[in-house]
C-alpha cells in the first residue's frame, strides 16, 4: 500500500506525517507560540516560521517513522484554504521533494483532511456519517457517505464558531488561542447570562456568530465593573450559547438523514462541552459520536496524509504526476458553495 509523506501547513501549525495503509506511522506537530504577543495569527510571522521549521519537522516525521525518503510512494501537502504564504511554504517544499525522488505529489484540500479524519479515530466509521467541521475559519455541516461522496449541507454566513470563541476572548482579555481560553475560564463560570444563538431555530443548517460577539461586546460596556468572576460567567455563557447551536443543527441534521454516526472534527472539537453535549443529545437518537483524538482534530498532518491515501487509492499515482498546481488561501462560505440546496458533491469539489 501507498506510503505517503504529507505536510500541512495551512496556518501556523508545522507539521508532517507518515501514512501507510491508512494508518498512521509518525505524526509531527509543530506550533508556533509567537503569535501569543499579538492576540492572533500574523501571516507574515507565521510563514516564516513555517520556513524555519519545516525541514526540521519533515526530517523528523521520517525518522520517527524509521523510513528514507527513496522508501516512500508519494508525497502530500495542504493547498487549500489557509495562510496564503504559510500554503506557499508547504506546497513549494512538496514539490521539491517529489522532484528530488520522482515522486508523485497530492494537493488536498485542509477540509477535507478534517471531513475525513473521523477514520482515524474509527477506521469502519458507520456511514452515513453527519461531520461537524467547526475551526477557527470555518463552521461546516456534511453528510458523509463514502470516502468519496459526500454532501455539503450547512456553512456559516459569517463569523465561524472558533472565529467567534477567538474574538470573545479577546474582548475577556484572553489570551490566543481563544476557544481553550474561553473553556477554561467557563470551568469557574456559571451560565447566567442570555446571549443570542443566531438561527438556533432556522431549518436549515447555517450557522452565523457574529450577533454573538455584538452582544458580549454590549454586555461588557453595560456593566460597572468587571471583576473575574463576571468574566468567568460570561466565557461559561458564550461557550453554552455556542455549544447549543452546533449540537442542535447536527442533531437536526443526524435525524433527518438517518445518520448511522456523528463526528466532531477540528480544533473545536477540542472543547470538552461540545462533546459531552452532543454526546448526551446523541445518546437519545441511539447515535454513536466520534471524536478523533485531540492531535487529529488540531491542524495536523495525518489527515492529509490519509485524503492523499484514498486519492491515490482511487485514481491512481499517474494524475499527481504534475505539479503545476497552486494554493487557494479563499474560505469557504455557503453563499459561495449553494450548500442550502444539499447539492451533493464528490471528491472533486476538493480540487484544484
Amino acid at each position: 500500500m501507498p506510503r505517503v509523506l504529507a505536510i500541512e501547513t495551512s496556518c501556523d501549525e508545522t507539521a508532517a506525517a507518515i501514512i501507510a495503509d491508512r494508518h498512521v506511522i509518525s505524526n509531527i506537530i509543530a506550533s508556533q507560540h509567537v503569535h501569543h504577543t499579538w492576540g492572533g495569527i500574523v501571516p507574515e510571522l507565521a510563514s516564516r516560521a513555517h520556513v524555519e521549521r519545516i525541514s526540521g519537522v519533515v526530517a523528523a516525521a521520517l525518522a520517527e517513522a524509521q523510513m528514507h525518503p527513496s522508501a516512500l510512494d508519494a508525497v502530500a501537502c495542504t493547498v487549500r484554504p489557509g495562510l496564503a504564504g504559510s500554503l506557499v511554504v508547504g506546497s513549494s517544499f512538496a514539490k521539491g521533494i517529489a522532484v528530488r525522488w520522482h515522486l508523485p505529489c497530492v494537493p488536498i484540500h485542509h477540509l477535507e483532511g478534517h471531513l475525513l479524519s473521523g477514520f482515524l479515530a474509527d477506521p469502519k466509521l458507520p456511514l452515513p456519517s453527519v461531520v461537524l467541521v467547526a475551526s477557527g475559519g470555518h463552521t461546516l455541516l456534511f453528510l458523509l457517505e463514502s470516502t468519496s461522496q459526500y454532501r455539503l449541507i450547512g456553512s456559516t454566513r459569517d463569523d465561524a464558531a472558533g472565529e467567534a470563541f477567538d474574538k470573545i476572548a479577546t474582548l475577556l482579555g484572553l489570551g490566543y488561542p481563544g476557544g481553550p481560553a474561553v473553556e477554561q475560564l467557563a470551568a469557574a463560570g456559571n451560565v447566567r447570562f442570555e446571549l443570542p444563538r443566531p438561527l438556533l431555530h432556522d431549518p436549515s443548517y447555517e450557522f452565523s456568530f457574529s450577533g454573538l460577539k455584538t452582544a458580549v461586546r454590549r454586555l461588557l460596556a453595560s456593566q460597572p465593573t468587571v471583576d473575574e468572576q463576571l468574566r468567568a460567567d460570561i466565557a461559561a455563557s458564550v461557550q453554552q450559547a455556542i455549544v447549543e447551536v452546533l449540537v442542535a443543527k447536527t442533531i437536526r441534521a443526524a435525524a433527518h438523514f438517518a445518520a448511522k454516526s456523528m463526528v466532531i472534527a477540528g480544533g473545536v472539537a477540542a472543547n470538552r462541552a461540545l462533546q459531552h453535549m452532543m454526546r448526551q443529545r446523541a445518546e437519545q437518537l441511539g447515535i454513536p459520536v466520534v471524536v478523533p483524538d485531540r492531535q487529529y482534530v488540531l491542524d495536523n498532518a495525518a489527515m492529509i496524509g490519509l485524503v492523499a491515501h484514498i486519492k491515490l487509492e482511487l485514481h491512481g499515482p499517474a494524475i499527481y504526476r504534475k505539479l503545476d498546481f497552486e494554493i487557494d488561501p479563499t474560505p469557504w462560505r455557503i453563499h459561495r458553495h449553494g450548500a442550502g440546496k444539499h447539492q451533493v458533491y464528490d471528491a472533486a469539489v476538493f480540487s484544484l
